[in-house]
Parts: C-alpha cells; structure tokens; sequence
C-alpha cells in the first residue's frame, strides 16, 4: 500500500462525512474526529485514522460497569456475533469501545457510511441495555437523589422499570 491508497481512502472517508453532513475535525497523521448524534446516548465520538494499511476505527461507548461484571461482558461478547464492521473491546480501565480495522483498498463512501451506521447502532442502540446492566444502582441513587430535591427524572424515563424495583424490594 501506498500513498495512492491512503490518499484514496482519505477522500472516501471525507466524503462519506460530506454525504452524511457530519461536522468532523482532522488531526495530524491523517485522523478525522466525528461525534455521530443519538437518541439514547446523545452523541458518540468516533475516531477514523487512515493509517498505511487500514482505516482505523475507534468509538468510546461506555465507561466500566459498576456491577453486575460477568453479565456485562458476557453480553458484548455474545452481541459481538452479530456486528459488522466493528466490536466490542474493552481497554485496562474497562472502558468499553467499539473498534474496527478496514484494509484500505475496502475503504469507500459506502463502506464508511456502514460501518459509521454501525458504531451508531450499537453505541447509541444498546446504550440503555449497557446503562441497566451494568449501572442499575446508579440509575437507582440518581433517581432518588433528583426526587428528593425536586429535579426532573425525565431522561431517566428509559428505566422506570428499575425505579419500580427498587421501590418494591424497600417494602
């Protein structure tokens, strides 16, 4: 692979963005910075590097669980089955992100704009699913804590069901 290739891939990458009226940033070394907006998680950052081989794919999910780890987990790995494109990966922290690896010669607007279509579909897809496995205590405090002084709960709404839980095991 050469600089053909990577200079290809960089304008297959731009105009895919361009195409999907993404706002990016590019960084040294031929990286594109792209938030994709959501509807559970308001919005994912994805790092696109356009490396000598591959185009990189990089994309924060989700902060380490607070509980219940095995389900968690187990979790990514059985819905990593089924991605394209992209998978689950978790870092030393426990951080969870969704990666990816394209040769070059495979990079084209289409092939960005699916595996962007991916990383949204399961960063911002699962992100509830993510949030009760892995923060249900959390959710639980939070909801409680915004009760009690008269906030709203309404982006909490997505887990009444585990408010609701957590009332009936109090009585």
């Amino acid at each position: 692979m050469g600089e053909r290739e990577q200079t290809a891939a960089r304008a297959a990458v731009e105009q895919a963005l361009q195409d999907a009226e993404l706002d990016w940033e590019t960084g040294a070394g031929g990286e594109y910075v792209v938030k994709l907006p959501g509807t559970r998680k308001l919005s994912t950052t994805v790092a696109l590097a356009v490396g000598r081989h591959t185009l990189t794919v990089n994309a924060f999910v989700v902060r380490r669980p607070d509980e219940n780890h095995e389900a968690f987990y187990r979790w990514l790995l059985e819905r990593n089955t089924r991605l394209y494109g992209v998978a689950y990966a978790i870092d030393a922290l426990g951080d969870v992100y969704l990666s990816g690896r394209l040769p070059l010669v495979a990079v084209t607007p289409e092939e960005v704009d699916r595996v962007l279509g991916a990383v949204v579909e399961n960063a911002d897809g699962s992100f509830n699913t993510l949030l009760e496995l892995g923060f249900a205590d959390a959710i639980r405090k939070e909801h409680a804590w915004r009760t009690a002084r008269g906030e709203s709960t309404r982006n909490l709404d997505a887990f009444t069901h585990l408010i609701g839980k957590a009332d009936k095991g109090a009585e």
